[in-house]
């Protein structure tokens, strides 16, 4: 006997209104926007320099930013063009290679956020 498919389609509970014909609608906003808001001067970014299972190469290490990946990978993008190297956002940290801590420090402190450098 042949097995029928499963409907996989998924429809939330919740109504879940895509477009509305009333003039006066607007969206409700979601609880996990406002939630996912992080006060960036209570913020404090940790840079340092590793060069752990790199074969010896160094690269800058920026932690402690509690962003969404979409926003780590934008401020990713700023620092790798900034120093003109590349990089990664891994784990919840940037990485951009080579030693560039005192152009990363001047750029994240001139965008308002606190800054203590790790290691030597």
């Amino acid at each position: 006997m042949a097995r029928q498919k499963k409907n996989k389609r998924f429809r939330s509970g919740d109504g879940g209104m895509v477009f509305s014909t009333a003039s006066n609608w607007t969206p409700e906003p979601d609880d996990q926007e406002s939630a996912g808001s992080v006060d960036l001067e209570a913020t404090t970014l940790y840079v340092s320099l590793d060069r752990k299972q790199r074969a010896g190469k160094p690269v800058t290490m920026v932690e402690g930013l509690e962003h969404d990946g979409m926003a780590l990978m934008a401020i990713g993008k700023e620092l790798k063009t900034l120093c003109g190297a590349g990089g990664a956002v891994k784990e919840g940290a940037i990485l951009v290679q080579g030693d560039h801590r005192d152009k990363v420090v001047e750029f994240l402190e001139a965008k308002g956020l606190r800054i203590k450098r790790k290691g030597g």
